[in-house]
């Protein structure tokens, strides 16, 4: 089964508040369940969306998607619920939509109203198809259908892997989204039979990245008091100690104790720490360095990062689902309007086979979108399969590693 759909650059903007990486959510309390009694007819999903509040045009656009994606005959009927962006109102139209007998649930948007949704969905055995890119929001029958660092880590290790790396570090930032970095990266380098990685956090100002980078590659240790030498000689009047300084500047200093290195910051420290890394000898062939697809963002502010990878989404059938959201809306669509039209696309086909049960959603040969092939996990976790792009000398990237055509093959 193949279905359309596409992620722009501003789409992954939004990934990162979407995720709600803020952390600190409290649980909500789970409520009992209405009493679901399936109505004669079309099969009914509830789609969860802010048509009102601050993302509404996010929302509207998301709906727009989803409609898109049911213009074929014979789809299911779309039970349409505005939660503004609000847990307590999203738990609210889920508890509508299981009374009116509605089978899956699109949405809703972020981390938290999810785990809202999920505390009335779970118990009703009815699965989610959220579209956060928190890992921490899935759980058995709820997925997460946003981009996440899980994804990305896989993709990245395994790439790095057959390029020959087998020491992992990374320098990643403090809070949430460093916590997810982390965390992605050790399960990846486990399942790919890699060491533990070795990490070092730092806060987002470009001195404590420096100051991570230089305990992560071990500079003291590796350049004793090489760099105090330099300095007496270059200082020293005596002819023959420029001579001296030049001979000891040249000779080798052993490696950095990796061959990969993650980058985890973005925005003005990260274009800064591209013109460090090589003071602390991360310099290729010797280091790959890799980063989160967040790097997309200002890819083209990145050329001193040559031959950095990140690994996101392969954009190659973009232009289908953006011409006929064009052509029917005559506009442009807003971010995760794909998420929407994917699970939509999703349901459709789940409506024809009269099958909204765990067992169709986890199906072996997983599914296949315009953002690639995805899987559903039993575990609430979506795999994808995603493109390894190369950062290129003049900023900009390009795609050095396709996306793999389903997710069975490895890194996906």
């Amino acid at each position: 089964m193949e279905f359309r759909s596409w992620l722009s650059v501003a789409a992954l903007l939004l990934l990162s508040a979407c995720a709600d990486f803020g952390g600190g959510a409290t649980p909500p309390v789970a409520v009992a369940p209405p009493q679901i009694v399936i109505p004669p007819g079309p099969a009914r999903v509830a789609l969860l969306l802010p048509l009102s509040g601050p993302r509404a045009a996010v929302g509207a656009s998301m709906l727009k998607g989803a409609q898109l994606a049911m213009l074929t005959p014979g789809g299911p009927v779309l039970d349409i619920q505005d939660t503004g962006g609000d847990p307590t109102r999203a738990q609210q139209a889920a508890q509508k939509a299981l009374a009116s007998g509605d089978r899956l649930i699109l949405g809703p948007l972020t981390a938290e109203e999810t785990l809202a949704v999920a505390t009335v969905a779970s118990p009703a055995n009815v699965a989610v198809l959220a579209f956060t890119s928190d890992p921490a929001a899935a759980s058995p029958g709820v997925w997460t259908l946003g981009l996440t660092p899980g994804q990305q880590m896989r993709r990245l290790v395994e790439a790095a892997r057959n390029d020959g790396r087998q020491h992992l570090a990374a320098v990643l930032p403090q809070g949430a989204l460093g916590d997810a970095l982390q965390d992605a990266l050790s399960r990846a380098a486990s399942d790919a039979g890699m060491d533990p990685p070795n990490v070092q956090r730092c806060d987002d100002s470009f001195n404590g990245f420096t100051d991570a980078l230089k305990i992560v590659s071990n500079y003291a240790e590796r350049r004793g008091d090489l760099d105090d030498r330099l300095k007496s000689l270059r200082e020293d009047t005596d002819p023959s100690a420029r001579q001296q300084a030049a001979e000891l500047a040249a000779k080798p200093v052993a490696p950095p104790p990796f061959d990969a290195l993650l980058v985890g910051v973005v925005g003005d420290t990260l274009v800064q720490a591209a013109d460090v890394l090589p003071a602390y000898d991360v310099t290729g062939p010797q280091v790959r360095v890799l980063g989160p697809a967040l790097w997309s963002q200002q890819a083209m502010r990145l050329g001193r990062l040559s031959g950095a990878w990140y690994a996101a989404l392969d954009p190659a059938s973009r232009g289908e689902f953006v011409a006929a959201y064009q052509s029917h809306y005559g506009a442009t669509p807003a971010p995760f309007a794909d998420y929407a039209f994917d699970a939509a696309a999703v349901a459709r086909v789940l409506a024809g086979e009269n099958d909204f049960s765990t067992n169709a959603l986890t199906r072996s040969e997983g599914f296949t979108g315009v953002d690639g092939a995805m899987a559903l996990l039993p575990d609430g976790h979506v795999r994808r399969a995603l493109a390894v792009w190369q950062i290129s000398p003049g900023g900009g990237a390009h795609i050095v590693q396709p996306a793999p055509q389903d997710v069975s093959q490895p890194g996906s």
